[in-house]
């Protein structure tokens, strides 16, 4: 023992030499990721071989989609988008029917919802925060514990490639290899969503990845706009066939707080059919293309006989209303904007459904325990693996969820609060029997009594993360809204 100790030893100096000598390992260059801080992207060359300690585990794949609702995927129960590779991972995997992202600190939510994820923590966690080069309280530290730190440490290699602007910088620079889309406006204009970070991802599981497992977290740019699909993939749907959903308005009801921000711009008021068809046209065509693509990351699974040790997880940062209740964006509590897809499937994975209540931060924790790596302690998240194999029902009780100072909501099994700060207006909806938040029942003098207890609970909650945001005000702004005029920019 002594003795092959020795020998190896003497491998890992002469390989030290060597990788010295030729200069890999060196940081091939570095990017700034919005405004936030610089960040190292890794060759892939700098992991090099080493001996595989955790033969047992399974690879991780962690394909995250961009603005992408929970509702988007055909076989999540919608008929009219082809989505043909995603929903063969839903027939064969278990899915989480009520995922959410928290919320958001910023006008991008995707931000703050990938920094949760990568972390495991509420976005309040951080508020006093200030990273290199960046503003205070938007960032998470890239100190552990954290998605690839943790994976890390239990034997994988941890692979990175995303989108550069609003994201996670300081956790991504912690996987060993750390990619960047060279343009994230020139890929989503591609009219090949996805093709770029697909690529390189196949080009590693055939040509630089060793013999360890792998956790490789693809961070895609898409369906987020601009959508540009080739025309491949909007000839597969008929524009004027589309329908449109069933909470569409022309303009929302009231002030939500924010009514003007860049996402509700992209469209002019009134919201017409005409124009919510054709942007609905491009965002099933550009699910479309990346589910291809993913597709050919798939095969290449099958071909190199990986995908029966591999776990798959899709998911996406949030949801986006596309003329849901008059809206355009993510920047509001509604179910077509805080609710994602999240599905598995893979070794231990069971074929199932389930209604339970998730956070999209509680995904870390609840890989960590499938793969049986430690399970972090001291963050918000908490694992639902229970619930995927069938010794829970029940996840979590009650879900809050927010957006910057304007938004508040309670969510439990059946009601949903939404709290409007600003304006000190108030929403209820019974999801049971209203999913598509259509009849507010704030006003019902019947629903009083329950109006008072769940903003209790939702104020108890606001304590639990740290959150110390009043839910009224002493002098609200103007209820009322009435649309800007002109065409938007």
């Amino acid at each position: 023992m002594v003795q092959r100790n020795i020998i190896l030893t003497t491998i890992c100096l002469i390989a030290a030499v060597v990788i010295a000598q030729t200069g890999i390992g060196s940081i091939s260059d570095t990017v700034r990721a919005g405004d936030s801080a610089m960040i190292p992207t890794t060759d892939t060359r700098r992991v090099a071989a080493q001996p595989n300690a955790q033969t047992q585990r399974p690879n991780v794949l962690f394909l995250f989609a961009d603005d992408m609702r929970a509702d988007s995927i055909g076989a999540l129960g919608n008929p009219a988008v082809k989505t043909p590779n995603l929903d063969a991972l839903v027939q064969r995997g278990f899915t989480l029917s009520n995922a959410y992202c928290l919320g958001g600190n910023i006008g991008a939510v995707c931000t703050p919802s990938r920094n949760m994820l990568l972390s495991g923590k509420a976005y309040f966690r951080w508020k006093d925060f200030t990273p290199p080069n960046g503003q205070k309280g938007i960032l998470s530290p890239g100190a552990g514990p954290n998605f690839p730190l943790s994976l890390k440490d239990a034997g994988y290699i941890t692979y990175h490639h995303g989108k550069r602007g609003n994201t996670a910088p300081l956790i991504q620079a912690q996987f060993e290899i750390n990619k960047y889309l060279k343009n994230d406006q020139e890929e989503r204009r591609s009219g090949e969503p996805g093709r770029e970070i697909v690529d390189e991802a196949i080009t590693f599981l055939k040509e630089q990845r060793d013999a360890s497992p792998f956790f490789m977290y693809l961070a895609f740019a898409n369906p987020h706009d601009p959508r540009v699909a080739a025309q491949k993939y909007l000839a597969q749907y008929d524009r004027d066939q589309l329908q449109l959903p069933k909470n569409y308005l022309p303009v929302h009801p009231f002030n939500n707080g924010e009514m003007t921000v860049r996402d509700e711009l992209l469209s002019p008021w009134p919201r017409t059919a005409a124009e919510m068809r054709k942007t609905w046209h491009e965002y099933y065509a550009t699910i479309s293309g990346l589910d291809f693509h993913i597709g050919r990351l798939l095969q290449t699974l099958r071909e190199l006989k990986l995908a029966e040790n591999t776990i798959i997880v899709f998911s996406a940062d949030q949801g986006i209303a596309i003329g849901g209740h008059g809206l355009l964006g993510k920047q509001n509590l509604y179910e077509h904007s805080m609710k994602a897809p999240l599905f598995l499937t893979g070794p231990g994975i069971p074929r199932g459904r389930s209604d339970a209540l998730v956070y999209l931060l509680d995904i870390y924790p609840t890989i960590c325990d499938l793969v049986g790596a430690p399970v972090p302690q001291g963050i918000d998240g908490s694992s639902f693996k229970p619930v995927i194999t069938g010794k829970a029902k029940q996840a979590r009780r009650e879900l809050m969820l927010a957006y910057r100072d304007v938004q508040r909501a309670y969510r439990d099994e059946r009601w949903k609060l939404i709290r409007y700060p600003r304006v000190n207006v108030t929403q209820l909806f019974d999801l049971r029997r209203d999913p598509f938040e259509l009849r507010d029942l704030a006003s019902d003098p019947a629903q009083a009594k329950r109006l008072a207890q769940l903003t209790a609970r939702l104020q108890q909650l606001q304590q639990q993360f740290g959150d110390s945001l009043p839910l009224t005000v002493a002098k609200p702004l103007p209820a009322a809204f009435t649309p800007p005029t002109g065409t938007p920019q």
